[in-house]
């Protein structure tokens, strides 16, 4: 009897063995939706690798400024032997033709950018074109051979909770998966200077190398472009909606860069002051319309002066310089659902942006710099007129001065003009640096709006106090001529 329970032990636990052999050999039960998108999907995925030539900063000398011995110290001791640095990201290939889709922090300065598909094959690349306001970037593969892509999907139709796919090159990790979920969608960033909106939240893991990698759902259709995470915080990453992703990528291909649109109107913040006059509502925040321009393509859209805008396309707006934030970043035709606060009610507004005229950007920098440009026969732009009153005059610009940078933004085309004029729109302040001569000086100057409140606020002092404002005079230094 009991050599019997021993045989029948023992074939149970055969069977089981047997049993939990068959399932592990079993491909079906451990092949996920993850694994076959992985498997389709990977290929297309590519890591980017860049590399920027950048000069040695050199140490102080003695006899600094003569020619003799400024030429003497760097023919022999300070030979100027560059140095590159390199960096990482990933990216996604989206068509037949090796078009490559990133983030354009990713290939931001880069003098040469390499790309190493799923198979081994290394490539060069060059950029299309690339859109700072919506950190996207267009390359190009140089490659006679047929590479994977990976058509854009849609991310109008998306789920909070519906599981998603992350794939990149985290820490030079190449073709790494990470899966999650969508956590949150139209979420706002906000930074020390800038808003973003409109971002997919996920908890698939993203870290520095995947920016520019796709984010991808359980069907392996491409919804989205990692970019950001959420710094002193696990499982919070930003991925830029394919959506907005199809636009921007059809005007790079297209035209090299994005066309910058507006709406006609003139914006201002509202202070504690005018929200009373106004009768508004203690924590309504927007943008006051203070003007709607006649040639604009808000005119027929039925906004008003006076109207309070507090939302675009779902997403919140704080100020003035948030809903022109949000125009940089807009789209040709995009349609823009705004809602406005008009006297006592909210109501819905709907419209359209279009290209912005040539003469807005050059009235923008009179009007809030208070200088008139031209373009240098050797590039870059200089200053032909500073308009008496503005805070450049007081300052001491003067006509012929070489403006060098505006806001940290190199003034070296007229792309990068037009795009540094149009980010002070909704500023108090710029940070310009101006070249006289051999010298180069940086100074802060009160955009126009600005310097007359500020003007108009003294006015006011010097009255209670019983003196006249017209005999206060700045005297905050500006550059002068001959020092070096």
């Amino acid at each position: 009897m009991q050599w019997r329970r021993r045989g029948a032990c023992a074939a149970l636990t055969l069977c089981v063995l047997g049993g939990a052999e068959a399932r592990s050999a079993d491909p079906f039960l451990r092949r996920s939706a993850a694994v076959d998108v992985v498997q389709r999907v990977g290929p297309s995925v590519v890591n980017i690798t860049t590399e920027q030539v950048v000069q040695r900063r050199q140490r102080r000398r003695p006899f600094a400024g003569d020619p003799f011995f400024d030429r003497f110290f760097r023919d022999f001791y300070e030979p100027r032997l560059p140095q590159t640095a390199r960096s990482l990201g990933s990216g996604v290939v989206i068509d037949a033709e090796g078009h490559v889709l990133t983030n354009e922090h990713v290939v931001a300065r880069a003098d040469v950018i390499r790309i190493s598909l799923a198979d081994g094959r290394e490539l060069e690349a060059t950029l299309v074109g690339a859109d700072p306001n919506n950190d996207l970037a267009v390359l190009r593969l140089e490659s006679a051979e047929p590479v994977p892509w990976l058509e854009p999907g849609r991310s109008d139709d998306l789920m909070v909770g519906e599981p998603v796919i992350a794939i990149g090159n985290p820490f030079g990790l190449s073709n790494t998966v990470t899966t999650g979920v969508i956590s949150a969608l139209n979420r706002s960033i906000r930074s020390q200077n800038r808003a973003y909106h409109g971002f997919l939240q996920t908890d698939a893991s993203i870290n520095p190398g995947n920016s520019g990698g796709p984010l991808l759902n359980a069907e392996g259709a491409l919804i989205g472009v990692n970019t950001a995470i959420y710094q002193g915080a696990r499982g919070i990453g930003f991925a830029i909606p394919i959506d907005v992703a199809k636009r921007v990528v059809h005007e790079l291909i297209t035209k090299g860069e994005v066309t910058p649109v507006w709406l006609g109107l003139d914006l201002q913040n509202i202070g504690r002051e005018l929200a009373g006059v106004m009768k508004l509502p203690p924590r309504l925040a927007g943008a006051l319309v203070s003007r709607v321009r006649e040639d604009g393509p808000a005119r027929g859209s039925g906004l008003q002066r006076g109207d309070v805008i507090t939302a675009v396309n779902g997403s919140r707006v704080r100020s003035a310089r948030e809903l022109y934030q949000y125009l940089e970043r807009g789209a040709l035709g995009e349609e823009l659902k705004l809602r406005v606060w008009r006297r006592g009610r909210e109501i819905s507004v709907v419209a359209t942006p279009q290209e912005i005229p040539a003469r807005e950007i050059t009235a923008l920098g009179e009007n809030l710099l208070g200088l008139v440009l031209t373009p240098r026969r050797d590039g870059g732009y200089q200053v032909a007129l500073v308009r008496e009153g503005s805070d450049s005059a007081r300052i001491g610009i003067e006509a012929g001065d070489w403006i060098r940078a505006i806001d940290g933004r190199a003034i070296e085309n007229e792309t990068a003009l037009r795009r540094a004029m149009l980010d002070l729109r909704g500023r108090s302040r710029a940070l310009v640096v101006v070249q006289r001569g051999r010298g180069r000086y940086p100074v802060t100057i009160r955009l126009s709006r600005e310097a007359l409140r500020q003007r108009r606020q003294r006015r006011r002092r010097g009255t209670a106090g019983g003196r006249s404002s017209s005999k206060t005079r700045p005297c905050a230094p500006g550059p002068r001529r001959g020092r070096a």
